[in-house]
C-alpha cells in the first residue's frame, strides 16, 4: 500500500474515498465523527494497516478538538 501523508481532514477523506466512503452530513463536526467511525471499521476489516489507522485517528482527534474549541461551537450543541 502506498504511503499517505496524513495531516488534514481532507487527507483522511481522500483515503476514505479510495474505499468508496463519501462523507458529507452538513456539519463539519458530524463529518469528523462519522469519519472516525468509518476509519475504525476499515481498521477492523484490516483494510488499512495499523500505522495508517493511528495517523488518521490522531488527525481526527485534533480536528474534532479544534471544532469544539471554535468560537461558534455553541451552534453544534
Amino acid at each position: 500500500m502506498q504511503e499517505h501523508k496524513m495531516q488534514t481532514f481532507m487527507d483522511i477523506l481522500d483515503v476514505l474515498k479510495m474505499y468508496d466512503v463519501y462523507i458529507h452530513l452538513g456539519k463539519r463536526l458530524w463529518d469528523i465523527e462519522l469519519a472516525a467511525i468509518e476509519v475504525d471499521n476499515l481498521a477492523k476489516a484490516q483494510a488499512i494497516d495499523h500505522s495508517l489507522y493511528l495517523k488518521m485517528k490522531l488527525v481526527l482527534e485534533r480536528e474534532h478538538r479544534k471544532e469544539l474549541e471554535h468560537p461558534l461551537a455553541e451552534a453544534y450543541k
